[in-house]
């Protein structure tokens, strides 16, 4: 993959240890840096989150946050781009610029409406044709999805 700057993964009081160790390791591969907002709903030594990253964990640049207002006082609005299944728009029509930040919300109850209503220009979502089946996906996918929407718009791999 050419060197480009790096993309951001944001995972908002993250829950469940294999998604976020999934999502380590797909930042570890695509030289994405991740960040973990706090509260998390385990430790970051937990067995099952080493597991899912394997051995990538080295290659993994991770940041943590206390919480959500301390992240966003720092962040640049501009390159803030938020995932959520409750956004209107899909992420397709998104144009994504080298070090975005993907900001996905915890897996139980996604983002923050108060976040949702500030950032609402911001705010997309992945389309799914079942919806009515199915409540949503796997946050490890989710952000798999975009993000390589985003690498693909930037390197045309």
């Amino acid at each position: 993959m050419p060197e480009t700057i790096p993309f951001n993964i944001v995972l908002v009081e993250p829950e469940i240890p294999p998604n976020t160790g999934s999502i380590a390791r797909l930042c570890g591969a695509t030289g994405t840096i991740l960040h973990l907002i706090k509260p998390l709903g385990f430790k970051t030594d937990d067995r099952y989150l080493k597991r899912a990253g394997l051995d990538y964990w080295k290659f993994v640049t991770i940041k943590y946050w206390d919480n959500i207002s301390d992240f966003l006082e720092v962040s640049n609005h501009n390159k803030l781009i938020f995932l959520s299944k409750k956004a209107d728009r899909s992420y397709t029509i998104c144009h994504f610029n080298p070090g975005d930040f993907l900001v996905f919300g915890k897996e139980t109850k996604g983002l923050p409406e108060e976040i949702l209503t500030e950032f609402s220009d911001r705010c997309y979502t992945i389309p799914m044709l079942h919806s009515d089946k199915i409540r949503s996906l796997n946050l490890a996918m989710a952000a798999g999805i975009v993000l390589y929407e985003a690498i693909r718009q930037q390197t045309g791999l």
